[in-house]
């Protein structure tokens, strides 16, 4: 490696560090428990806790066989469609969020067959899983195709050959060989769906306790008192780290 690459790597390291260091440093630390223990901010929590568990436990169910068949049929139009899963990627996310409502709300495309049915999604928690999994699954779908891919198909062919169904090989091959893959893709998902903003406040709003989840409880908090805004973009780095960490730790023991 030539040495100068040091120096970007370094300032680029700066670059993300600084910020949180800032953060840290601008913390009111006399009252930081009553900052982050308020009603409002400890139900923004949670709320944000329990729809990031639901949207990336869907990003498994659909990332699963979406990165599958990418990483192992021949489709014809295959790069195209990987185009198409992969572009809330590069998607503003307020653009995603009025994807969602056009598509799922009142006057959406399918609002009145979910009239029909007295489904009201839009501007309710299920609309906010919605909004995290649609920005969140193609973290989970691009880091299991590289493991698929990286993984292969030898053993899977071996197992094919000694009889075993093709559920079955991927039971009991497949899903363990890109374990690691599966597991850093569920992290990743589940720290953008923490963080995720700008779709959640387009299709599902700002209700304290239904969609008002801790992004928003910031953007809220920094317009009406400073310190609770600074003290809580603080928990969700830490919980964003710890995060990052244990998948870390979990993926090394595997």
């Amino acid at each position: 490696m030539p040495r100068w690459v040091l120096v970007p790597a370094l300032v680029g390291a700066v670059f993300v560090l600084l910020p949180l260091v800032a953060i840290v440093a601008r913390v009111d630390w006399a009252h930081f428990g009553s900052l982050i223990t308020s009603e409002s901010s400890r139900a923004a929590f949670w709320l944000s806790l329990k729809t990031s568990a639901a949207s990336t436990a869907l990003c498994v169910v659909f990332g699963v066989p979406m990165a599958l068949v990418l990483a192992r049929s021949d489709l014809p139009g295959l790069g195209a469609l990987r185009s198409l899963v992969l572009l809330p990627l590069v998607l503003p996310p307020v653009v995603g969020g009025l994807a969602l409502l056009y598509t799922f709300g009142r006057r959406g495309l399918l609002g009145s067959e979910l009239d029909a049915l007295g489904l009201q999604i839009a501007f309710t928690t299920v609309a906010v899983v919605l909004a995290q999994t649609f920005v969140a699954l193609p973290f989970l779908v691009v880091s299991l195709e590289g493991s698929l891919r990286t993984a292969g198909q030898r053993y899977e062919v071996v197992a094919a050959s000694l009889g075993a169904g093709p559920t079955t090989v991927f039971r009991r091959i497949t899903l363990p060989l890109v374990l690691p893959g599966l597991l850093s893709g569920a992290v990743l998902s589940f720290a953008r769906s923490l963080g995720e903003f700008g779709a959640t406040i387009t299709f599902a709003g700002s209700l304290q306790g239904r969609t008002r989840t801790l992004p928003l409880e910031i953007y809220l908090q920094r317009e009406t008192d400073p310190d609770a805004a600074v003290a809580l973009a603080l928990v969700l780095v830490v919980v964003a780290v710890l995060v990052i960490g244990l998948a870390r730790q979990t993926r090394s023991a595997l």
